[in-house]
């Protein structure tokens, strides 16, 4: 696996980061965050950032109301001055358009098996709370490229997990959270080693040694 230079792009309390963080840290995974930027300022995931000595930036999301495309050209301006492979969507809460030197460069994670239970307004616990009202019987979570849609870009790595009779939406949110703990870095690392090749919607994951690092 090639040395991935991540950003992260985050909107509250940047717990997602943080497992990026304590992997990076512990060797698990060969990579160093290099910016996280947030759409608001009092997001506690840029503290996390800074107490590891990561540069931060904040594009106010409420200042670009109704201007969605000025909102993503400010974002990708900030991450433009930092030498990157990946941007990791950290709980991110806003809808960017995707430069055309980024597409296949962004990535997302979402708490539910897309297509069940995404979308606009699907995020945080209105996810868990629609699996368990809906009786699904098994959730997860989905890692896949960020397009110019609410979580609709290709597939790479889903990952599930049971929905137990009697369950809270806090105590899904927790499983599902266990195993996007797992699913995000494993993209990430499937994607320095080389080893995603996206073919229209389908995601193919190429064979260990196969990759082009």
């Amino acid at each position: 696996m090639r040395h991935l230079k991540l950003a992260a792009l985050l909107s509250g309390g940047g717990t997602t980061l943080q497992n990026f963080l304590d992997r990076i840290a512990a060797g698990e995974l060969d990579a160093e965050v290099v910016a996280v930027g947030s759409s608001r300022k009092d997001a506690y995931g840029l503290e996390r950032a800074r107490k590891h000595g990561v540069p931060t930036f904040v594009v106010p999301s409420k200042q670009y109301r109704g201007q969605s495309d000025a909102f993503s050209d400010a974002v990708f301006e900030e991450l433009g001055r930092y030498e990157l492979d990946l941007v990791l969507l950290c709980g991110f809460m806003c809808l960017v358009h995707i430069p055309e030197r980024l597409i296949g460069r962004v990535m997302n994670i979402h708490p539910a098996l897309i297509p069940a239970f995404c979308g606009k307004g699907y995020y945080g616990h209105f996810v868990h709370e629609a699996v368990l009202e809906y009786g699904a019987k098994v959730s997860g979570c989905t890692v896949h490229f960020v397009d110019n849609h609410y979580d609709h870009g290709p597939v790479i790595v889903q990952k599930t997990v049971p929905v137990l009779d009697g369950d809270t939406p806090d105590e899904l949110a927790a499983r599902v959270f266990e195993t996007e703990c797992v699913a995000y870095p494993e993209a990430v690392r499937l994607y320095g080693e080389g080893r995603l090749l996206v073919e229209g919607r389908r995601v193919r994951t190429l064979a260990e040694g196969d990759g082009a690092t």
